[in-house]
């Protein structure tokens, strides 16, 4: 193998959507070639046991396809079948061309055309940012009104019943350096925007809670912690 992918292992502009991926062989390492295509997610993730609580209905575990030959009867285990899913959801939902056909409210409409098409004169989002809360929009506000949304929410909320009972999340994950903070900033936008419209819509909040535990400043003997 050359060393084409330690010298230059970055090939997708941050600003793009990610159109090509280094091939991994089975054992992870690079075989140098180069597919024209984005990188699935794969990797095995345990599902958090249930909590207790008294008198609660025993819920249903969840067991996936992909992760049987892993799980056992004392931990289950889940690909990223559904996060793979997903993202198909939002590229697809992303081409659509008019806002119209977004399912959205016109004030995230104006958002989203503002993040991704205004010519930023200094710093712009990155793709994976937009994507972040795309996701986000698309979850909360697109996928209860079309067909192929309602297996995703059914599957989000009986995956936070199992772990948390009566507490729905959503997690975003992004790598170290891509900016978590800015997308924070876009989905307090987001939601700050709609609730003011709609004080009555249950999908929409102007209440939040930031934990960075831990985070110190470097350079300072200060930390960090809201």
């Amino acid at each position: 193998m050359t060393n084409q992918f330690f010298e230059r292992p970055v090939i997708n502009s941050p600003y793009d959507y990610p159109s090509m991926h280094w091939e991994l062989d089975g054992a992870g390492q690079p075989t140098g070639r180069i597919l024209e295509q984005r990188r699935r997610a794969e990797f095995i993730t345990p599902i958090p046991k249930p909590k207790k609580r008294k008198n609660a209905p025993v819920q249903e575990e969840l067991i996936f396809d992909e992760a049987k030959e892993v799980s056992t009867g004392g931990q289950r285990y889940e690909t990223m079948s559904m996060v793979n899913e997903i993202r198909q959801r939002v590229d697809a939902w992303r081409k659509l061309p008019s806002p119209g056909d977004w399912h959205v409210t016109p004030e995230t409409v104006r958002l989203l055309q503002h993040w991704r098409h205004h010519p930023f004169s200094s710093i712009r989002p990155f793709f994976c940012q937009i994507e972040a809360v795309e996701t986000a929009i698309w979850l909360s506000e697109v996928a209860a009104q079309v067909k192929e949304g309602h297996r995703i929410l059914d599957y989000s909320e009986a995956a936070s019943q199992q772990s948390n009972p009566g507490l729905v999340r959503l997690a975003l994950k992004l790598a170290t350096g891509a900016g978590k903070t800015t997308v924070m900033a876009m989905i307090i936008a987001w939601q700050t925007i709609n609730a003011v419209r709609r004080p009555n819509s249950k999908k929409f909040t102007r209440g939040f809670l930031v934990v960075t535990p831990g985070l110190t400043i470097r350079g300072s003997r200060r930390c960090k912690s809201v």
